[in-house]
Order: C-alpha cells, then sequence, then structure tokens
C-alpha cells in the first residue's frame, strides 16, 4: 500500500511558479513511477508529467513541455512538479499518482492516488 499527499498548490500570478510536491510513504517506494495529473470540473483526469521509478525517464504533455519539470527525491520519498511561467489555463487540481508499470501518460497505469492540490493562476 502506497499513500500519497500533495501539497504547495496555491494562488499564483500569470507568469508566476509553484513546485508541488508529493510525499510518498509505504513499502517499495522505488519500484513506482511517479505521476502528476491536472483535473478541472467536468473534464477528465489529464495527463501531466512522469518519471520513472528510477528517474531516468521523464514525459510531458505538450501543453506543459518547456515549463515544467518533474523531479524526486528517494531519501525524502518525494515527487515534485515545479511549475513555471504558469497561465490561466493551467488552473486545476493537481493530483498526484503511484505506479509499478513504469512512467506512462496513462491514467490506468497508475494505481495509488492522493487527494489532489488546488493551483490557481490569475490573468
Amino acid at each position: 500500500q502506497v499513500q500519497l499527499v500533495e501539497s504547495g498548490g496555491g494562488l499564483v500570478q500569470a507568469g508566476g511558479s509553484l513546485r508541488l510536491s508529493c510525499a510518498a510513504s509505504g513499502r517499495g517506494l522505488t519500484s513506482y513511477a511517479m505521476g502528476w495529473f491536472s483535473q478541472t470540473p467536468g473534464k477528465e483526469r489529464e495527463f501531466v508529467a512522469a518519471i520513472s521509478n528510477l528517474g531516468t525517464t521523464t514525459l510531458y504533455a505538450d501543453s506543459v513541455k518547456g515549463r515544467f519539470v518533474i523531479s524526486r527525491d528517494y531519501a525524502k520519498n518525494t515527487a515534485y512538479l515545479q511549475m513555471n511561467s504558469l497561465k490561466p489555463e493551467d488552473t486545476a487540481v493537481y493530483y498526484c499518482a503511484a505506479g509499478a508499470l513504469g512512467a506512462t501518460m496513462a491514467r490506468n497505469g497508475y494505481t495509488y492516488w492522493g487527494q489532489g492540490t488546488q493551483v490557481t493562476v490569475s490573468s
């Protein structure tokens, strides 16, 4: 069993930055890829970024390439999403996820999910 807790969301002006954190607890965390997804009301949860279990592979949605960076700290059992040059359209609830199938853009590739953290970007 893996538990995930996100933090770091908030209100920021367009062009600003935020760093989301995902603290993980449980066994065998280095076996899991980590992903970030976003969701707005009435829409499906969408892929944002993922990092493989060993950190050797990263994936990004086209909409965030060059602006967001995913990373993980094994000593702290924490994954991060550094969000730069934020846009109003980045406003969403951001969810952290963990999965044993490797870094993937697919929601069903992740077994464990956090409760989400709200990011609001004002224009």
